[in-house]
């Protein structure tokens, strides 16, 4: 029997948020009726002309390789250079594409913990040795910059994972900070993963960094415009990088209905800013029920945050029984924590009453 490499045989599933609809089908519910807490896109779904805009793209030839329109777009709303630019079926292909390129067997790549999975498939898939120092824990999940300079003098790696604002804790780290991990060494690519800067507070711009040569910055139109069902983002870097990047990618990456969905999106100006007030509401509504029942959400900069639940696979089950969906993040290695994005208002409000219920219940048993 043919057999793959032994590495990607050690390869293990990455747990994400989102519907599971295996899961909801032995459970008897309808995808319908489910509110996803989950994810951590805008609840608000996509400019209202996008739908519109799509049912006239053509799907009976290639899409553009390049994303050439929307790629334009995009650099001008930047202000940066197209050649700066790499779009990408979603920033996970993104990910995959740099770990390809720059890491092989024996490449040792630091990530700290607890993060986004991604980086650490990607990884195993080119038989790259991970790090995962420094642990960040309780009370604020803060990283320490003295704790990760010393263990990138210590071990040297090869690359840096860091995601800023954090999945799934939500914590931001300085322009200093950034700056001051990557004055470090200029042999190491850092990558800098920015998905969810468009819904963080205060948020500083890291463009200026791309000079430096050593960094690929991350972001996901899929998260600002409610397009998970597409796939959509794009890295910044170096123009050397950028062409490294174009050479592993695979040709025709991103469809034709995407592309034109991020034209669109991208062109309804005020659009994100608009969710984002009616984000930043809702999200102060679930904080403060929350802290009433005695749940103290943990600070965040961003959209979401993690809540301390107890057991957190058994308050998903309960709540998944009721209709709504929340992140459990015991796969994050927080098996006490799960991890709120808030929708609408009225949603959100639907959601507390339930999280009353299962607390009922708990106190009951």
């Amino acid at each position: 029997m043919l057999r793959p490499r032994p590495n990607i045989n050690k390869l293990a599933h990455c747990v994400h948020g989102g519907i599971d609809y295996a899961e909801l089908k032995n459970l008897g519910i309808s995808p319908e009726a489910i509110l996803d807490f989950s994810i951590s896109c805008n609840p608000f779904g996509p400019p209202p002309d996008i739908k519109e805009a799509l049912a006239n793209v053509s799907i009976e030839c290639y899409p553009d390789s390049n994303a050439s329109e929307l790629k334009q777009l995009l650099a001008e709303k930047l202000n940066i250079a197209t050649d700066n630019l790499i779009i990408g079926s979603g920033s996970s292909e993104l990910i995959r594409l740099v770990a390809i390129a720059y890491f092989g067997p024996g490449d040792l790549v630091l990530i700290p913990q607890p993060t986004y999975g991604e980086y650490e498939i990607a990884c195993h898939i080119v038989d790259a040795q991970i790090l995962k120092q420094p642990v960040l824990g309780e009370p604020n999940f803060h990283l320490d910059t003295g704790e990760i300079t010393d263990v990138i003098e210590k071990y040297r790696p090869k690359g840096i994972f860091l995601c800023n604002p954090n999945n799934p804790t939500g914590q931001y780290m300085t322009k200093e900070k950034v700056e001051n991990i990557m004055s470090i060494t200029s042999s190491r690519l850092f990558i800098l993963d920015e998905a969810y800067i468009a819904f963080t507070e205060n948020a500083w711009t890291s463009l200026d960094l791309v000079d430096r040569g050593n960094l690929v910055i991350l972001r996901s139109m899929t998260k600002d415009y409610a397009l998970a069902g597409l796939r959509l983002g794009y890295a910044i870097a170096a123009k050397q990088v950028i062409s490294v990047l174009k050479r592993v990618c695979p040709p025709w990456n991103v469809n034709a209905i995407a592309q034109k969905a991020g034209i669109n999106a991208l062109n309804a100006d005020s659009y994100l800013e608009e969710c984002n007030t009616k984000i930043r509401e809702a999200r102060g509504f679930l904080i403060k029920e929350l802290e009433h029942l005695g749940l103290s959400p943990l600070s965040s900069q961003t959209n979401f945050f993690l809540v301390k639940v107890g057991n957190a696979t058994k308050f998903r089950q309960e709540l998944l029984k009721r209709g709504f969906l929340v992140r459990d993040c015991t796969s994050f290695g927080l098996p006490q924590y799960i991890r709120l994005a808030p929708r609408t208002l009225p949603e959100c409000q639907r959601l507390i009453t339930a999280i009353k219920e299962v607390g009922v219940l708990s106190h009951a048993s």
